[in-house]
């Protein structure tokens, strides 16, 4: 069963909600029981969140590393597909913070 506190959103899986949530300490008062249908878009989206944060977690790899390529400044064709790079790893994370973000609104964390 999955329990949501009132106060910061945190959600708990177990059958009774904790003593106090482990985000921001409220009682266990705070917490509601989570419909089968409210949990079960949680547990459908659990992995494809986890995918978005691998990607994101890529996409900064990527501009450091292009960061770094264009720091080294060989030439200007290959300063070029390091910016270029840098810049398409940008958009990459945003896209994948914006799905998360969506994910979040309906329910989906």
């Amino acid at each position: 069963m999955l329990w949501k506190c009132s106060v910061c959103g945190f959600i708990h899986e177990g059958d009774d909600a904790p003593e106090v949530c482990p985000k921001c300490g409220a009682p266990k008062e705070k917490f509601t029981a989570l419909s089968d249908e409210e949990a079960q878009k949680i547990y459908t989206s659990d992995r494809t969140n986890d995918i978005h944060m691998e990607i994101i977690k890529l996409a900064m790899e990527i501009k450091d590393l292009a960061k770094e390529g264009m720091e080294i400044n060989l030439d200007p064709p290959c300063f070029s597909v390091f910016q270029k790079a840098h810049d398409e790893a940008w958009v990459m994370k945003q896209r994948s913070k914006a799905e998360i973000a969506g994910h979040v609104s309906r329910g989906k964390w």
